[in-house]
């Protein structure tokens, strides 16, 4: 009997969100002088893919009421994606948002950065990654699947699609400049 008939932990749909999670993270954690164009470009054609990646993959229950997924990135971690991406993006960093929670109490666009919106993915994505790798059993890895799953449906799905828009503006508009 195959490893991934045993376990959901190493079927398809987890190996290939787990390889294009750690993809995304390595890109993000080498963006330090890195051209503009070819940043934002990378960044659209991984974006989707993290986002396929994401829905396909199953639902799982938490199997251990007592699970707690640890923090691997820590705040000077993110900070350093975030700044480098910044940096990177310049005057293009900022955009206006219509999708998020605070937009309910406010009449106008919500000004949001593509820097943060890349960070706060990468925080999910790389703990869920490290989570994933260092379990100890399948339990735990189970666990890390079913959390990450449920943090794209309610928070790093919707930024993706949020700065995935604010990317594709930054793409062609640097297009229409040359």
């Amino acid at each position: 009997m195959k490893q991934e008939e045993k376990s959901p932990v190493y079927g398809r749909d987890a190996m290939e969100l787990v390889t294009v999670a750690v993809e995304y993270c390595a890109f993000l954690e080498q963006a330090e002088g890195k051209e503009r164009t070819d940043f934002v470009s990378t960044s659209m054609k991984l974006l989707p893919l993290l986002y396929l990646k994401a829905v396909l993959l199953p639902k799982y229950e938490i199997l251990d009421g007592d699970y707690f997924a640890e923090d691997y990135v820590t705040e000077e971690n993110y900070n350093i994606v975030r700044t480098n991406i910044n940096i990177l993006l310049g005057e293009k960093d900022d955009y206006l948002d219509v999708f998020v929670e605070d937009m309910k109490y406010s009449e106008t666009p919500i000004l949001a950065t593509i820097s943060e919106n890349l960070a706060d993915i990468y925080q999910e994505l790389k703990n869920f990654v490290m989570n994933y790798k260092n379990s100890t059993h399948d339990e735990q890895a189970l666990n890390a699947l079913a959390d990450v799953k449920e943090q794209f449906q309610y928070s790093w799905g919707q930024k993706l699609v949020n700065v995935q828009r604010a990317l594709h503006e930054v793409l062609y508009a640097e297009e229409d400049e040359y």
